[in-house]
């Protein structure tokens, strides 16, 4: 039976193809890469990987050109931007593709993953893996996650137990999730662009945050927090993504090459973001400016329960078979 769907996508499709091979009879294919970051960042060095190796294995059939910090696109347009294929590759944080799908919410829950470890477990499975195609109908496709580390709650009090969070107030990123959390141990939100932080912590705007260890050392937040909990609560990850009609009308033996190159590109991001959350976390601590609290096993459960309930509250819309892959990577013995 005839599907008019099916036949507009398979068409849609063969057009793109069309272009892709018409643009590398013209000549290279060209790949604009936006990012929001410095280029010294794991993402950033990420991108200029990705252009050096793709330059040495695909010169005179792909073309890269980074556009750091913002100097293309920024965080308000660059998705519109990707789904126009205005440019062609980017790597947002997870938190930003809320409006496209609601599954990749699975990240935000608190106290869902164990450690950074469990993350790649589960990113590498199945389920994980199928959540970077959860956009395909909006024209984006997922192609790798990049790691940014696992956040820490930093505050202007101890907070050894989720009662300690009740009343103050904390800088987030935009995401219902995120805003429940805290909801959930008596704290308010504030939804901040990434670059007003510093000042809010620093005026009082707000008095608490979340983030890497990274984030708080490159920003300075450590220097107007007094105290940084080790809770691991979350992950702060970024989804690199493509538009896909572009993507798949890429002839398949140069995808292939750039797929490979991105798996080469993307262990060695992650690799890096984890060495330099350890190294910042070190320089924290030597800074002397923000005491570090470690939390026991049994004080990181009573988080874990205290805000347990969030994940059933946002079960509904991100499935309950994804946060039941999430919870199974945490069981080791299973890997």
């Amino acid at each position: 039976m005839f599907n008019p769907v099916r036949a507009l996508a398979a068409f849609a499709l063969a057009f793109a193809s069309l272009g892709a091979a018409t643009a590398l009879a013209d000549g290279p294919i060209l790949i604009k890469f936006s990012h929001v970051v410095a280029d010294g960042t794991p993402k950033g060095q990420g991108a200029l990987m990705f252009k050096q190796k793709v330059e040495e294995r695909l010169a005179g059939k792909v073309k890269v050109e980074v556009y750091p910090n913002s100097s293309l696109y920024g965080d308000a347009n660059e998705l519109e931007a990707l789904r126009n294929n205005e440019v062609q590759l980017l790597a947002p944080s997870l938190a930003k593709f809320e409006q496209y799908t609601k599954q990749l919410q699975v990240f935000d829950l608190p106290f869902l993953f164990d450690d950074i470890e469990a993350v790649n477990r589960f990113q590498k499975r199945s389920k994980g893996r199928q959540l970077l195609r959860s956009m395909e109908d909006q024209n984006i496709v997922g192609l790798a996650y990049w790691h940014n580390g696992m956040k820490q709650l930093s505050a202007t009090r101890a907070l050894r137990t989720p009662g300690d969070a009740n009343g103050l107030s904390f800088r987030i990123q935009s995401s219902a999730v995120l805003e429940a959390q805290f909801g959930q141990i008596g704290a308010s939100t504030q939804k901040l662009p990434f670059a007003e932080v510093f000042k809010a912590l620093q005026s009082g705007q707000v008095q608490g945050a979340e983030n890497p260890w990274s984030n708080i050392y490159s920003q300075k937040l450590h220097e107007v927090q007094p105290f940084i909990s080790e809770t691991n609560h979350g992950v702060l990850d970024y989804m690199l993504v493509s538009n896909s009609r572009f993507w798949y009308g890429i002839p398949h033996q140069i995808r292939v090459e750039l797929e490979a190159i991105i798996d080469e590109v993307s262990y060695a991001v992650n690799k890096q973001a984890e060495a330099a959350n350890q190294a910042d976390r070190q320089r924290i601590i030597d800074s002397g400016r923000s005491q570090l609290i470690t939390l026991s096993n049994e004080e990181r459960e009573a988080w874990r329960n205290a805000m347990r309930p969030v994940w059933q509250q946002f079960e509904s819309v991100i499935g309950s078979d994804v946060i039941k892959a999430a919870q199974t990577v945490n069981r080791k013995q299973r890997d």
